[in-house]
């Protein structure tokens, strides 16, 4: 909030508050303030912000900003809005975001990704998932999972899994660890 508005505000407050205390001098039993109220002016604080990445099926994908306490839906319409065709149905609309989260809204013919902690029996796509869905694999932290976005946004696709053992971090221990968990085309 700008200072001006935080001005606009503390005026619009104060006219309030005059105007109470006049309607309560036209009373039949005047009251009589017993200590004068000052609110400083930038008091109003607004809630905390953090930026979000909101991607597929929506009119403007992109790192948005969402008060805390946000949920998935709000980061969508914070997007613009969800496009026609969007599966919202896939997507667990009412859960709440952390900074750095990544939302992906899929399409018609888009692969449908498990929600971070929530595989149900579903198998990760490392093509497509996000970190933090990638963070669900055994052994796979926060630092590895964005190696393993990154390789992908550099190389292309994998095309095995094997192609994963070209991820640094990933050697054949860690691969066996997650191979029955990962699906590659």
């Amino acid at each position: 909030m700008g200072r001006a508005q935080t001005v606009a505000v503390g005026l619009a407050l104060a006219a309030v508050l005059v105007g109470v205390g006049l309607g309560a001098n036209r009373s039949e039993d005047p009251v009589v303030p017993t200590e004068a109220t000052t609110i400083p002016v930038g008091s109003v604080m607004a809630a905390p912000v953090f930026p979000v990445y909101v991607s597929g099926w929506v009119a403007t994908p992109g790192v948005v900003e969402v008060a805390e306490g946000s949920i998935v839906a709000e980061a969508v319409e914070a997007a613009g809005g969800a496009l026609d065709g969007a599966l919202l149905e896939t997507v667990n609309l009412a859960r709440p975001l952390a900074p750095g989260d990544h939302v992906q809204i899929p399409g018609p013919g888009d692969p449908v990704l498990p929600a971070p902690g929530d595989q149900a029996g579903g198998l990760i796509p490392p093509n497509h998932a996000d970190a933090s869905q990638l963070e669900q694999l055994p052994g796979v932290g926060p630092v590895l999972a964005e190696r393993i976005v990154a390789h992908r946004e550099a190389n292309g696709p994998f095309q095995t899994v094997e192609d994963l053992l070209d991820v640094p971090g990933i050697g054949e221990a860690k691969l066996s660890a997650i191979r029955d968990l990962i699906v590659v085309p």
